[in-house]
């Protein structure tokens, strides 16, 4: 099931927010150059750009469609098609952003050094990741997956390991003058259990629903919105409360 620009920017505010917050914790420096990796819509590049205004900024996707998007909302911004975890940068980069896309990759302990070897002196990886994988949005997911008449061929999907703060912090300190870790719960007041599943039908769902057909996800989904019903309780007024923990790293080579 491939990337959906329009899909992802539903929930763009709640989406956005985020990253917000990652980008206000970078250092108070000077930028020229900076990359957002896993640009999506160009969202997050924008608040790359409002933070840093003078920046030559690059925006990276995967996705077509979120390039699409992202050169639409932002035609003046240079933004490519590019595989995060083969790309390199042409000169070192001052700031390197990476909002909700490097839980998609593997081998964390290889990837993030080297991303910190493509900063300039005293340049900054700023990285959010999600730390839901135990929620019940992951959680009623691998349910679904495993109970129906799909499991044989949903058994080999699963989402990458997340690792923990410290893990993180011990991998990235030897490289580092500092590195900032923390880790956020938001919680997003959404219209009702059906809009928490159309949330991760951009996300968490989008590995399962892609190995099925469309007669298959209809009845995926139907269950899951049941789990997710439940797990999810409905407010008085019907609306529902998403929790979504993230973390957070800003990591800065010495100058």
């Amino acid at each position: 099931m491939s990337w959906s620009a329009r899909l992802y920017s539903t929930f763009e505010t709640e989406r956005t927010r985020p990253v917000r917050d990652l980008v206000a914790a970078l250092p108070e420096r000077p930028v020229t150059h900076g990359t957002d990796l896993g640009c999506g819509p160009g969202n997050s590049t924008a608040v790359l750009a409002a933070r840093f205004p003078d920046a030559a900024l690059t925006g990276l996707d995967s996705s077509p469609d979120m390039i699409a998007a992202a050169r639409e909302r932002m035609p003046s911004t240079r933004f490519e098609l590019a595989d995060i975890a083969t790309w390199q940068a042409a000169l070192p980069q001052d700031v390197i952003l990476a909002n909700a896309s490097l839980q998609w990759l593997p081998d964390h302990a290889t990837l993030y050094p080297r991303l910190l070897a493509q900063l300039s002196a005293g340049g900054s990886l700023a990285i959010q990741t999600p730390d839901n994988i135990d929620e019940p949005a992951h959680r009623v997911a691998r349910e679904v997956a495993s109970a129906g008449p799909w499991a044989a061929r949903l058994e080999n999907v699963r989402h990458l390991p997340r690792h923990t703060a410290d893990w993180y912090y011990a991998l990235l300190r030897p490289h580092c003058a500092r590195v900032d870790v923390w880790r956020t719960t938001y919680y997003h007041p959404l219209a009702d259990a059906a809009a928490i599943v159309e949330w991760f039908k951009a996300s968490v769902l989008r590995p399962y629903l892609g190995a099925l057909q469309a007669a298959e996800r209809d009845a995926f989904l139907h269950r899951y919105h049941a789990g997710i019903a439940q797990a999810y309780p409905a407010l008085p007024d019907g609306s529902v409360l998403l929790p979504f923990p993230r973390l957070f790293i800003v990591a800065s080579r010495a100058q």
